[in-house]
């Protein structure tokens, strides 16, 4: 190996020891801290240049030496009174022995990921006991069902495609179902660490993870009775609703890398004027305390089973349109999805893209109409749940995004052919 690449992997292991061993040094433990995690990273590092170069005898004597030496710390602090009943430290002394070793053989990208999330948890202690706390029991049942889900439903559902268009796939129907819970589940989560206090910015960046509609439709509601939380209520409703674009984005990049770079600018355009308009609603709310409202566990069964519903009826509605109609067909499937759910329509039109069955010029216009409609849809539950000032608050950011989305359908310039491309199998 040479030797300028032995230096960065030596520099990478030093950096990231550093890094946990800092965290362990602040949070006062007695085994390890700043300089032994560095040591010992290293030292996995040395093991595994050494396991490659000779035999992969030399990791699983350092890993025993390892043992030894954290079964040789505890018996000391034993001796001396300084017990401590937890293994975090020893637990995370292993993880960077292990990670220095993957870094003499493995990517540099994820062993950089690997030690981030290492220090995190550690340094997570509080918020996390504190999530745990929150979480009640129906909230666990659904984090269970949400392993049921993801771990035991789709590895035992067939990949076979059937149905009308050849597109009714059960395992890559389900997946997308994991894939959506699963985004709204983090959002969740995150939510729940959040104390109740922490004002409409949180609310709406949280909730339009979870549910862009629902936090609309909590909002909407309290201003009701508390006319006074109209600038936190339009506050958390936009920023969800900005989110949405951002989602898009994310389900773009998982599910049809290829076309991301012809589908994202548009839609990262009317994200960043939704951001500048959160902005300036913002300033005017700022200051402004705004409870959380409680929100469902997006991992219900009922709910899974719900969008597994709504996504099939999508993709069969998509593909009868554009066989049938045509653009004009999508477009109407569009709006009409939007209204309801952005996840089910921003798959499968991308889904379309990545498999050269839509032109991308017309997927990314699909998208905006149906979040344009999808906003047209969160006005007209405000005007029907919320107050009058709540309105009056949120339809000048409504009002300028609607417009900024009609006039990037009517100039942007087409990337590919307007016209569709040959019918291919689904």
């Amino acid at each position: 190996m040479e030797p300028a690449l032995l230096f960065q992997k030596f520099g990478l292991a030093l950096g990231l020891g550093l890094l946990v061993g800092l965290q362990r040094e602040r949070s006062a433990s007695v085994l390890a801290g700043f300089r032994t995690f560095p040591l010992v990273t290293m030292f996995g590092t040395l093991a595994g240049v050494l396991s490659a170069g000779f035999t992969w005898a030399f990791a699983a004597a350092g890993l025993l030496a390892m043992a030894a030496l954290i079964v040789g710390g505890n018996v000391i602090r034993l001796r001396t009174d300084n017990a401590d009943p937890g293994m975090t430290t020893e637990t995370a002394l292993l993880m960077m022995y292990a990670l220095g070793v993957f870094i003499a053989a493995g990517p540099a990208s994820v062993a950089i990921v690997l030690g981030a999330v290492v220090a995190s948890l550690l340094y997570l202690k509080p918020q996390l006991h504190g999530l745990a706390k929150k979480i009640g029991e129906k909230d666990f049942q659904g984090i269970m069902q949400f392993v049921a889900i993801a771990l035991v439903i789709l590895p035992m559902l067939p990949d076979v495609d059937a149905g009308p268009y050849g597109i009714l796939n059960a395992r890559r129907i389900w997946w997308v179902v994991v894939l959506i819970t699963g985004i709204s589940l983090g959002g969740y989560l995150l939510y729940k660490m959040c104390p109740p206090g922490s004002g409409a910015l949180a609310a709406g960046l949280l909730g339009g993870m979870i549910s862009s509609t629902a936090t609309t439709v909590s909002f909407a509601r309290r201003t009701r009775h508390d006319p006074g939380a109209n600038a936190g209520a339009a506050l958390a409703i936009l920023l969800a609703s900005t989110v949405v674009f951002a989602r898009i984005l994310v389900l773009i990049a998982i599910v049809a890398p290829g076309q991301f770079t012809a589908l994202a600018p548009p839609i990262t355009g009317m994200l960043g004027l939704m951001l500048l308009i959160s902005a300036a609603m913002w300033w005017r709310a700022r200051g402004e305390r705004s409870d959380l409202p409680e929100q469902a566990n997006p991992t219900e069964l009922k709910t899974a089973l719900v969008f597994t519903v709504l996504f099939t009826a999508v993709l069969l509605a998509t593909a009868a349109a554009r066989d049938h109609f045509g653009s004009r067909g999508l477009y109407a499937v569009a709006m009409l999805s939007g209204m309801t759910d952005m996840d089910a329509i921003s798959i499968s039109t991308a889904q379309m893209a990545g498999n050269g069955q839509l032109a991308s010029g017309i997927v990314w216009r699909l998208l905006l109409m149906a979040a344009m409609s999808n906003i047209v849809f969160k006005s007209i539950t405000i005007a029907a749940l919320g107050s009058r000032g709540l309105l009056k608050s949120i339809a000048p950011g409504f009002g300028i995004s609607l417009l900024a989305g009609a006039a990037l359908l009517a100039f942007w310039p087409w990337q590919l052919p307007e016209a569709l491309p040959p019918r291919a199998g689904l």
